[in-house]
């Protein structure tokens, strides 16, 4: 597969996707931009929003294997990960959930931090451990997972080093428009049900997807001064006055991969500044943690990467030699 072949079939996943997703754009691609760099995302956002019927919609237009799991209080690891079972005097490991391309956590912030952990090998390594053996998970695979920033009753705030293995953090918002919104009414009058996504055909397979990660992976050239951009852009989040804690090295390494797959589905074999712009709010915000006093004044973490951003110069020599 071809650069220009990869720029199309990305072209009519992210069309296919908004034939039953009502939104934005640039979240889509977002979105395919952060699987075909094999990364997680978390959505974070209110009930209704459509946060859930976005995954189910992607998952089955790139043509993966997806599950989901309803995170609740009472869900222990084992039904994540999978236990082992007697069959036929003897004990045989039978997989759970987690063994898929596209895992759906549904307000995954409602388990207990024992359960949330039970992610934490899988999202990092792709493999989970049972007992002293070790299971590796087929590719692809990416976390795809949701919260709910209100209703933080019987809720468990994620530690920072799970949510430091999300690559990006985002959120479907409200649509923009009445003609959005009454477009959503006039497709639920169309499909006749609440769910269309069983009407959906696949873009690619599973074996065309992995190469569209290959190809990211491998075929985009960065520049010296791409590298030093971004390495600026993440140290400075360490530096600002109004930060505790700034960005992890994982966060520039998350910029870099959702930078050359963003070139990619545009076509082009480099990558530029602005695909680094692109991400930089989404994928840093969430790894810093402010001052106590910054955030009673009401800043956002958001707005810190922002000024961050636009302090730093942006290169002007980033072309492939």
């Amino acid at each position: 597969m071809n650069l220009k072949t990869a720029a199309r079939t990305c072209e009519k996943i992210v069309e296919r996707t908004l034939e039953f997703f009502v939104g934005e754009e640039h979240l889509i691609r977002k979105l395919l931009c952060t699987s075909l760099a094999n990364s997680h995302v978390l959505f974070e956002d209110y009930p209704g929003l459509g946060k859930t019927l976005l995954v189910k919609v992607f998952g089955k237009v790139t043509g993966c294997k997806w599950r989901r799991i309803q995170f609740t209080p009472d869900l222990m690891p084992s039904d994540i990960i999978g236990t082992r079972v007697w069959k036929q005097e003897r004990f045989e490991f039978e997989k759970g959930p987690i063994f898929t391309n596209i895992l759906l956590a549904d307000e995954i912030n409602r388990a207990t931090p024992k359960t949330q952990s039970a992610l934490l090998e899988a999202m990092e390594e792709r493999q989970v451990s049972v007992e002293g053996t070790t299971y590796r998970l087929e590719s692809p695979f990416f976390v795809m997972a949701t919260q709910n920033p209100i209703e933080l009753e019987g809720t468990y705030p994620l530690p920072e080093a799970q949510l430091d293995r999300f690559a990006i953090r985002l959120s479907t918002g409200y649509v923009k428009s009445l003609e959005q919104e009454c477009e959503i009414l006039r497709r639920r009058i169309k499909w006749l049900k609440d769910d269309p996504t069983e009407d959906i055909e696949p873009v690619t397979s599973q074996r065309e997807f992995l190469e569209l990660q290959q190809l990211a992976e491998k075929s985009i050239y960065v520049d010296e001064n791409i590298l030093k951009y971004i390495g600026e852009i993440v140290r400075r989040t360490r530096e600002h006055p109004a930060v505790r804690v700034g960005s992890s090295p994982r966060g520039g390494l998350s910029l870099l991969k959702l930078s050359k797959a963003l070139a990619m589905t545009y076509g082009r074999d480099f990558v530029v500044p602005d695909d680094v712009k692109f991400f930089a709010v989404d994928a840093l915000s969430h790894r810093l943690i402010l001052d106590v006093e910054q955030s009673m004044r009401g800043l956002e973490p958001a707005k810190v990467v922002e000024e961050v951003v636009a302090s730093v110069k942006v290169p002007k020599e980033f072309y492939p030699r």
